[in-house]
């Protein structure tokens, strides 16, 4: 499906994303890997064995990348200029291994450009584990091009 263009965003709507990922130990491996986050508590079972959690801890990181690229085909694929900004991100519970993540979008906000060929949109992400606890939440403004003036 090809994302949206910015007249068919709609203040308030809240999108439900189909798409689910169960997280796997490879997952938080290679992110931490290409990322060269080598923190303990997402990579080392002992250390985190000692930790409130008790086992290791996805990083945070690939938890926002991953609830992003949830949105991307019912939002901005093929449609967006730019992403301009993540903001408000929160971790309010931790992810582990062989969880299911699942996201939606509200949209926030919405603006037309100054030169009114494009507009710009604010979204509201919430991921969630497979028992609905939010585990990731964070805004995303994106420059989305308007259908008209699409090439």
């Amino acid at each position: 499906m090809t994302g949206r263009y910015y007249g068919e965003f709609e203040v308030g709507e809240t999108i439900e994303h189909p798409r689910t990922r169960t997280v796997s130990e490879s997952d938080n491996q290679r992110f931490c890997d290409m990322t060269m986050n080598q923190q303990p508590l997402h990579l080392d079972a002992e250390h985190a064995a000692d930790t409130e959690f008790g086992e290791r801890v996805v990083n945070g990181l690939y938890t926002m990348a991953l609830a992003t690229g949830m949105t991307i085909p019912e939002t901005t694929d093929g449609t967006i200029v730019a992403n301009l900004s993540y903001d408000e991100v929160e971790h309010p519970n931790p992810v582990f291994h062989g969880d299911t993540i699942s996201a939606e979008t509200t949209v926030t906000d919405k603006r037309e450009t100054s030169d009114g060929e494009r507009g710009v949109v604010t979204m509201h992400v919430t991921a969630r584990k497979q028992d609905g606890t939010i585990v990731c939440e964070f805004d995303r403004t994106a420059l989305s091009l308007k259908r008209e003036h699409a090439e």
